[in-house]
């Protein structure tokens, strides 16, 4: 059985990879990746996850384990999520229970007013 964790738990996880993606970018004689890299990173997971999502439902071939990789390319993009919300200093956590929340309010008003056209 797996342990509960916090966001703030997932959020220090995120920014270790990132620190460990640094270090390495360093080692290999590059320069650290900035948010416009990390960015284009985000984007082409994104894309990934597009194309197994496609083969999830059934529009195109794909492999076998695709449960296994569609949890892991949503993970990849969390963790970009979450890293460029830090790079821009953003508290995610803050900020996502919020747009809940506004989320939740604008949908009980149109509820309530009926669908506009």
């Amino acid at each position: 059985m797996t342990k509960d964790i916090s966001f703030k738990e997932i959020q220090e996880m995120a920014l270790a990879v990132r620190n460990h993606y640094d270090e390495l970018q360093v080692a290999d004689g590059y320069k650290k990746w900035q948010s416009s890299e990390r960015m284009a990173g985000f984007v082409t997971d994104v894309g990934d996850l597009s194309k197994l999502v496609m083969i999830k439902n059934k529009l195109r071939r794909g492999p076998e384990n695709i449960d296994e990789l569609l949890a892991h390319e949503l993970s990849d993009c969390l963790w970009s999520v979450v890293v460029l919300a830090d790079e821009f200093d953003i508290d995610l956590e803050k900020a996502f229970t919020k747009t809940i929340k506004d989320l939740h309010k604008r949908i009980e008003k149109d509820k309530k007013e009926g669908i506009k056209q």
